[in-house]
């Protein structure tokens, strides 16, 4: 062990010695590591040159590409007798996790895969140097160590899984930056402009993506760690720029589902990567903020699916630069932050290849457990069939395809809690019902993922502590203690490809994102829409109020085009378009009744820029161009002026501050707009900002329910952060009460689970529609602070109001937070297409 200590301590000192073929970073770029930021082409271009140079050690791939069309590449590295059998160890790895397509026993005398992802957060841009300096060091012909680690490891680097939000960050620095670097806080190369480069070109944040996997870097990314589930999997990241690095052990709350391997192997990894920095006299902290509960981050992702997962964090991020003085006087530089999390990646390496048959061993006990006790309480989840839910569980059966995990169908009677009651319930299964056994590989992610009350040791938690699937998707669904077996395999959906016609007209049912789909590509075609205000039947079909007509009035100019676009527009999304022979309903108002709504095609702006959250621009953005595939305008707030605003129906206000929201004078330009017919669209703050300043909604008078002790202001001090969480939430479902006979709730039934995560609640709404209220004892799953119980009942989350001929549409939940509340999109559609008609 001292040996090993000497030989790193060494790399520490000087990074490289160099090597006639293998070129060090330092000589390849021209310049020493630290002294400046690396583009990602010449990342990747060093990467591509030490493959080319060590054909037999590396073996480099590009499993993507970013929206602005960066590659993105990972490198497998490990001794030539291993590179080898590359393929074997692959295999081999997915048999000991009960994963391969074979039924050929494994092996566990077999390399431990070791995954190590840099850059995540783009302006966290040291890890990507560290990624350059591990890989050297790993095929240095001068390093005999490192070769005697790879004997029993392979490692996988993925240099940079951020590229456009790191080269965004990096750009902007080299810019602003003199000659020198300036340490002075103040400077302006410590202060990045909206949106910053920690995102990527959407404004997602990547490292909450893993088990939703909605953006294309993730879905890359994890279609190659599927192929290989490692045994350690490492995140480097940076903090603020006075913190102390922080490796493992992670904080509390730890999720229920770790087991005490995987706690025990954290603190292994810690003591190792300690004794580095303790020689070298740097400070560090463990143990403390950084938690492993939420299921979606690069550390507690791989632990459900059976890695030791972790994240490591050095002082640094965009307001760092070059080098930045420090509170107690000292210089962070990058070629410090550069060492550190060098260091952790070596250290890591070294403590896998001296565990890695304890390594093996316990990952291939995690996985036959899986299959043989399960994880947690529940044995068995039923998503139960509702032709209403089509669409809902179409994207559910997507995500949970995107994760390995294994549904099919099932037979009989079974008791289970069902999510929307809250209750035991006994029930029967139907032949289409879902059948998801939880014996079976990812037990534990599928446990995680399903459960309906979180559990929570510590209530001072890093991110939302509830996220159950079916409150998010919006199904019908039980989790049962008892094993339910699956009698078959379920059937994969159907092609589907609607008949060309020549009918009086279509109607398309307005369910779910499919339907929204459609609608936007006929909107985009020019085709003009019309919208049932309430339920009808014609033609022996009933249809719900929301369901979308198409008739050849007012669409003569397409001519024979029109049942072509809508056929190929609802084919493209597996969807039914019903041909109807006449306009008379059966039931309810006739196709030319007043109370079925022209549809025109909204031109919508987003506001942007400083003064907004660019993670909820990010989020609207999103959907609206690549969901929806619909045109949506970016506009700064300094260009949101009445002739620019003139150009549009719809103004979209994600969550942020707004200047003209502080006071009635500012805000009458925007006031004139609405009263002209524009639809204001007002989400998070937005609506606090109009309920701050009395506009048409109004914040829910806190009720004194107790008499206040006299001597409730004696606190102690050290109780400060606990104190403060009793009127905190950090993200908990609720229970939401829908008026589905409004446009706003159309598609839905007469309840939503939405997403609370602030202590917001409104007074029911007098003049206008209390679309979505919270009622008494509503809280459905997740923490929220005693003091903030009280208040978040009775009061209304989604509303709308009418102001002369436009609309204010209050979205004071995010119903698209992170692109992965599936259930609340419909309801932003229905926002941008259906209201106010």
């Amino acid at each position: 062990m001292k040996k090993g200590i000497c030989f790193l301590l060494l790399l520490l000192i000087v990074f490289t010695s160099g090597s006639a073929q293998v070129q060090s970073p330092d000589d390849f770029l021209g310049y020493k590591i630290g002294t400046r930021f690396t583009p990602h082409h010449k990342i990747v271009s060093y990467f591509q040159q030490i493959a080319t140079a060590s054909p037999s050690m590396v073996k480099l791939e590009t499993y993507g590409t970013t929206y602005e069309g960066r590659p993105l590449v990972a490198a497998f590295i490990s001794r030539e007798e291993n590179m080898d059998h590359l393929e074997d160890i692959r295999i081999n790895n997915l048999r000991l996790a009960n994963m391969a397509l074979d039924d050929n026993a494994p092996k566990e005398q077999s390399p431990a895969i070791v995954w190590l992802s840099y850059n995540v957060h783009g302006n966290e841009a040291s890890s990507s140097e560290a990624a350059m300096l591990t890989l050297y060091e790993l095929v240095n012909p001068a390093n005999a160590g490192t070769k005697e680690w790879l004997r029993n490891t392979v490692v996988v680097i993925d240099p940079c899984v951020n590229p456009d939000g790191r080269d965004r960050y990096i750009n902007w620095f080299n810019s602003v930056a003199g000659k020198t670097f300036n340490p002075r806080l103040s400077a302006r190369e410590h202060h990045e402009p909206w949106p910053g480069g920690r995102t990527n070109h959407y404004y997602f944040d990547l490292n909450r993506d893993w088990a939703w996997q909605s953006l294309a870097e993730s879905q890359q990314r994890m279609k190659l760690y599927r192929q290989w589930y490692p045994q350690i999997h490492a995140d480097f990241h940076e903090q603020g720029i006075n913190s102390p690095y922080y490796f493992a052990p992670a904080a509390q709350p730890y999720h229920e589902a770790i087991t005490s391997w995987q706690r025990d192997f954290q603190r292994t990894i810690g003591k190792n990567h300690a004794r580095y920095f303790d020689a070298n006299g740097w400070l560090f902290f463990t143990r403390e903020v950084y938690d492993l509960y939420y299921p979606s981050y690069g550390d507690t992702y791989p632990i459900y699916t059976g890695a030791i997962g972790m994240t490591y964090e050095q002082a640094g991020g965009g307001s760092s630069g070059l080098g930045v003085y420090k509170e107690e006087g000292d210089t962070l530089t990058l070629g410090d932050r550069v060492l550190h999390h060098f260091t952790t990646g070596m250290s890591t390496i070294e403590i896998a290849a001296e565990n890695s048959a304890r390594l093996i061993g316990e990952y291939h006990r995690f996985f036959k457990e899986a299959l043989s006790k399960g994880t947690g309480l529940y044995k068995t989840y039923v998503i139960r069939w509702e032709d209403a839910n089509t669409q809902r569980i179409a994207a559910l059966l997507e995500l949970l395809d995107n994760n390995n995990i294994q549904y099919g169908t099932g037979k009989g009677s079974a008791k289970g809690y069902h999510y929307l009651t809250g209750r035991e319930e006994s029930f029967t299964l139907n032949e289409r019902d879902i059948v998801i056994s939880g014996l079976q590989p990812m037990s534990t992610l599928l446990s995680v993922l399903f459960e309906p009350k979180s559990k929570l040791v510590d209530s001072a938690t890093y991110d939302i502590t509830a996220w159950a699937l079916p409150y998010v998707y919006g199904v019908s669904a039980y989790a049962v203690k008892e094993k339910i077996n699956m009698t078959g395999k379920y059937p994969a959906k159907p092609s589907f490809s609607n008949p060309e016609a020549n009918p009086y007209g279509y109607v398309i049912p307005w369910e779910g994102i499919q339907s929204a789909r459609a609608v936007a590509r006929l909107m985009r075609k020019g085709v003009k829409l019309r919208m049932a205000t309430a339920d009808f039947e014609t033609n022996g079909m009933r249809f719900k109020a929301g369901a979308v007509i198409v008739v050849k009035m007012s669409n003569g100019g397409l001519g024979d085009q029109l049942w072509k676009l809508v056929v190929e527009s609802c084919n493209q999304q597996h969807l039914k378009a019903y041909p109807v022979s006449t306009g008379f309903s059966d039931k309810g108002a006739d196709f030319g009744s007043q109370t079925v709504k022209y549809i025109k095609a909204p031109k919508i702006a987003l506001a942007a820029g400083p003064g907004t959250h660019s993670g909820a621009v990010g989020e609207a953005w999103f959907f609206i161009e690549r969901t929806l595939d619909y045109p949506v305008t970016l506009i700064d707030l300094n260009d949101l002026t009445p002739a620019h605003l003139n150009e549009f129906d719809v103004l979209v206000l994600p969550d942020g501050q707004y200047p003209f929201l502080k006071n009635n004078k500012d805000f009458a330009d925007l006031e004139s707009w609405i009263n002209k017919g524009g639809k204001l669209i007002a989400m998070e703050n937005a609506v606090a900002q109009l309920a701050a300043m009395n506009e048409g909604i109004q914040f829910k008078k806190e009720e004194e329910t107790e008499k206040r002790d006299e001597y409730d202001a004696l606190k102690k001090y050290e109780d400060r952060e606990r104190d403060l969480i009793s009127s905190y939430t950090p993200g908990s479902i609720y229970k939401v009460h829908l008026d589905n006979s409004h446009p706003l709730a159309f598609g839905y039934p007469d309840y939503y689970f939405t997403l609370k995560m602030d202590d917001h609640v409104y007074e029911f709404i007098s003049e206008g529609w209390n679309v979505g209220v919270i009622k008494k004892e509503n809280l459905v799953a997740g923490f929220v602070g005693s003091e903030l119980k009280k208040r978040l009942n009775d009061g209304v989350i989604y509303g709308v109001q009418d102001f002369g001929k436009g609309n204010i549409i209050y979205l004071a939940d995010n119903v698209l937070f992170r692109n992965f509340w599936e259930n609340g999109k419909l309801m932003f559609c229905n926002a941008l297409f259906l209201v106010g008609h």
